[in-house]
């Protein structure tokens, strides 16, 4: 039976070996269609993982903000004449804050056997270095553009650890890091704790857990970089 793998792809620059599993070689050389959101990308690293892949005999669908709705049970024909499919995010792991996971769920409906690879989370690494619950937590996407929504939800956001011991978790998009950073710095009480984890495996990468009060003494550099922001 034909199969719909769930590949996970590296976070940082580096040799893909030292966070993904050996399994991803022979599905990745195996596997002739794939689900993916850059195809130019998704390229570069299948032959990183193997030179000797040839690339013109496999076929690509785009799913990205782009791709419509009614496109996608098209990706998924492969499975029903016996070929298996990939679907392989731009970073981490497909299906998690991905669109990967509307094609998974059409998956599901018409019976295909759906495989997840082990692979990095940003979410769940910055979760395991930050020091905060484990227990209870959110994932909660991206907050709000404008900033008085921002800080109105980041209020929220605090109120649920204060009630519910449950740690909160965000990203944003890298060139408005510095302005969230700002934002929390401004809205939340001196004692909350917030762990700010950037270029998660990669050389550079930066995990800390502070208070809001002993943040403010030093704010880090953090414009256009990868970011998991959690606060408990």
């Amino acid at each position: 039976m034909a199969k719909l793998y769930l590949v996970p792809n590296v976070l940082s620059e580096g040799n893909w070996q030292n966070v993904l599993p050996a399994q991803i070689h022979p599905i990745l050389t195996n596997t002739k269609h794939f689900i993916v959101e850059n195809i130019r990308t998704t390229r570069r690293f299948m032959k990183q993982v193997n030179k000797v892949i040839n690339i013109d005999e496999c076929t690509f669908f785009e799913l990205n903000k782009r791709t419509k709705s009614s496109e996608l049970p098209t990706f998924l024909k492969p499975l029903a004449q016996g070929f298996d499919v990939a679907i392989i995010s731009e970073a981490g792991c497909p299906g998690v804050a991905d669109p990967g996971a509307d094609v998974v769920r059409i998956a599901h409906q018409k019976g295909f056997q759906v495989v997840p690879i082990v692979g990095p989370s940003s979410i769940l690494l910055a979760l395991m270095a930050s020091g905060l619950n484990g227990q209870n937590f959110a994932f909660n996407g991206y907050l709000p553009i404008k900033p008085n929504e921002r800080t109105k939800e980041i209020s929220a956001l605090e109120k649920r650890i204060i009630n519910n011991r449950q740690t909160q978790i965000f990203i944003e998009t890298p060139y408005r890091n510095n302005h969230l950073i700002s934002d929390l710095l401004k809205t939340c009480l001196p004692t909350t704790l917030l762990c700010i984890a950037a270029n998660i495996t990669g050389e550079n990468e930066f995990i800390v857990t502070k208070t809001i009060q002993d943040w403010r003494k030093k704010i880090p550099e953090l414009h256009k970089q990868p970011v998991i922001f959690l606060i408990g």
